[in-house]
């Protein structure tokens, strides 16, 4: 008895046609796994091609169809392929109440995923710093500390002896400090008499017989300011300052390259031995590596963990992005995938709160390590992926699943339904990149593709690490720019399922060039600090629903046969993206509206790339039947 989903013009698809992957899903952690979710879900019998039609779903209780002759798992599709369904599906329904728990449970682990790749705009923040001041001048003010050591870059200074200062040049300090204090009252563009900071030097100085043009020396050990509201950082921690600073670039670097060595041994890994046994295996191994993170006390040990954590964030990502595809088919699986962007936005508002509360890099990591422990304990109410089950043959643990998943759905299933649980045959995978280039319409997709992964990633990514390079209040913006993320993929994944997605895609692309370029312009006035946040606000809202279009018009453009190597090409220009982006805010050291000019360059291309792509695969299809074969 083969239960089947009723359309007027349905058709039937025997399993040993040719199967369609999954949505990748573009998070804080996943720029960079799409490749190994496409390769896993082409292995699985029941996976659906993306669609942009009116949600359906058949939760209602089940009817036992009339009996045939053959039992097969099989896939039942609409004339136009935007409604494929498959056996597991028609038992359990195609999105009931179980599936609406597991997606939720599921899209909890990226809340730890998203903490960790955006901590470092908390903890590798840059600090006011100072040559450290001698333990008998540490009453100093430090802007007189600068000037009679000569250090104004806050690197070199002074080749002094500061010891052999006479005891009685500390006794000047208090008459200084105060007359300092007045001279900053009455003269607010200066920070100090220049006279009595010159009769300072030389009653302090001249024993020392030090001139003005003295060699100077590097600085050795360096202060901090407490009044910050920052805390104690990796600036702070470890002197990453003057020729060490690119120490804090390195440090997010080697999380993201993490990520992408992860994103490829996943994929394999998650096929070989299950996604669920990966997730759990992994979110292990990240909560185990979160909260190491907080004892090194050595920069080295504290780059091999932040790599090793970004290895295994990912492999989470990516399998619990999986379990939620698989335990869904049709048109619900872009929505189930599209559905695990929501916790971004709101972890991205939680760790600006926990980071304003804790103040302190060391804090913070434990507070965004500790969450892990309990996600773990969800290895005793999340199944393994049934679908997987069925193509490796382990039909007894399918029917268990399918059995409770119909109980909690409220439906009936058919006394013989496991012997519609056969294994389908396994396909051909033997495609390569080679293949991406073979025709006219694969060579465009597949250029434009890799221009548009490079530049989302690189745009949305470098506002979101960027945040404490624009100025204002770190915490306050980190968190509006999480706000304005939640009507954005709602706004997204709402449109999509109404209208095509190209000119939607193009417009996120051009305005969040506009929004850039008008942040740009306002850079460096101070008094328009509020109009520049507000211009970056919008191109985040902007670039964030495209962010949630990106990976589900990538997956319908492709070829079912050869969309895992195509996204998976694309995967690599996201992986280089993101592995620049710790490095932009550098371009401002250059010149101050070098990092936001090149934004909106990059967003101005993107949407331009846009405009080559076809609105879907169908409408090429007719023109190039041969091609798309």
């Amino acid at each position: 008895m083969t239960a089947k989903r009723k359309n007027s013009n349905s058709n039937e698809i025997n399993n040993t046609s040719t199967i369609e992957a999954p949505p990748a899903n573009t998070m804080p952690t996943t720029a960079t796994n799409a490749t190994t979710t496409m390769t896993t879900a082409t292995n699985s019998a029941t996976a659906a091609r993306m669609n942009s039609g009116t949600i359906a779903a058949n939760n209602g209780p089940s009817t036992p169809a009339a009996a045939a002759p053959r039992r097969e798992p099989h896939i039942s599709t609409s004339s136009n392929g935007d409604d494929e369904t498959d056996v597991i599906g028609d038992l359990v329904g195609h999105f009931g109440k179980w599936q609406c728990l597991m997606t939720m449970l599921l899209s909890l682990f990226q809340v730890p995923n998203t903490f960790h790749i955006s901590s470092p705009v908390y903890q590798a923040i840059s600090k006011n710093f100072w040559c450290r001041r001698p333990t008998h001048l540490q009453d100093l003010p430090v802007d007189v500390w600068r000037n009679i050591s000569d250090s104004q870059d806050n690197c070199f200074q002074a080749n002094i002896d500061w010891s052999q200062l006479p005891n009685d040049s500390v006794q000047l300090q208090p008459a200084l400090q105060q007359l300092i204090r007045q001279q900053q009252q009455s003269y607010v563009n200066l920070p100090h008499e220049p006279s009595a900071v010159s009769a300072f030097q030389h009653y302090v100085l001249s024993p020392l017989a030090v001139v003005q043009n003295e060699s100077r020396i590097a600085c050795t050990a360096w202060e901090y300011d407490d009044n910050d509201n920052l805390g104690n950082t990796w600036t702070s921690q470890w002197d990453l300052v003057c020729d060490k600073e690119y120490f804090k670039n390195v440090a997010e670097m080697f999380f993201l390259l993490g990520v992408a060595t992860g994103g490829i041994l996943s994929g394999y890994l998650s096929d070989k031995f299950g996604r669920k046994k990966m997730l759990f295996i992994s979110a292990v191994l990240q909560t185990i590596f979160g909260l190491a993170l907080y004892f090194p006390k050595s920069l080295e040990m504290f780059l091999l963990l932040r790599a090793l954590l970004g290895l295994v964030s990912v492999s989470v990502t990516y399998a619990g992005l999986i379990l939620a595809i698989e335990y869904v088919d049709g048109k619900w699986r872009t929505i189930a995938g599209m559905y695990n962007l929501f916790p971004l936005p709101i972890s991205y508002m939680l760790i600006a709160g926990i980071a304003y509360l804790t103040q302190d890099y060391q804090r913070l990591q434990l507070c965004i390590g500790i969450p892990g422990i309990f996600l773990c304990f969800l290895w005793f109410v999340v199944p393994e992926s049934p679908r997987w089950l069925l193509v490796k043959g382990r039909i007894a643990e399918v029917k268990d699943i399918i059995q409770r998943a119909a109980k909690f759905n409220g439906r009936q299933l058919p006394t013989d339904f496991e012997a519609m649980l056969n294994p389908p045959p396994q396909e051909d995978s033997s495609q390569d990149c080679i293949s991406l280039f073979k025709s006219g319409y694969l060579r465009c997709v597949t250029i434009c593709f890799l221009c548009i992964w490079f530049t989302m990633n690189l745009v949305y990514y470098g506002l979101i690490l960027n945040m404490s390079s624009f100025g204002g209040n770190v915490y306050l913006n980190s968190a509006l720019a999480g706000l304005v993320e939640i009507p954005a993929i709602a706004i997204a994944m709402y449109i999509i399922t109404k209208v095509g997605k190209k000119w939607l895609f193009c417009a996120t692309f051009i305005c969040t060039s506009i929004a850039c370029c008008c942040a740009a312009i306002t850079e460096g006035n101070d008094d328009q600090l509020w109009l520049k946040i507000t211009f970056l606000m919008i191109g985040k809202f902007t670039i964030s629903a495209g962010n949630t279009i990106m990976p589900v018009y990538t997956a319908e453009l492709y070829p079912t046969a050869i969309r895992n190597v195509g996204v998976g090409a694309c995967n690599v220009a996201a992986g280089a993206a993101l592995i620049l982006t710790p490095y932009l805010s550098l371009l401002n050291k250059i010149e101050i509206h070098f990092m936001m000019t090149l934004l909106t360059a990059f967003a101005f291309f993107g949407g331009f790339v846009v405009l080559f792509l076809p609105e879907t695969i169908a409408a090429q299809t007719k023109s190039e039947p041969r091609e798309e074969k």
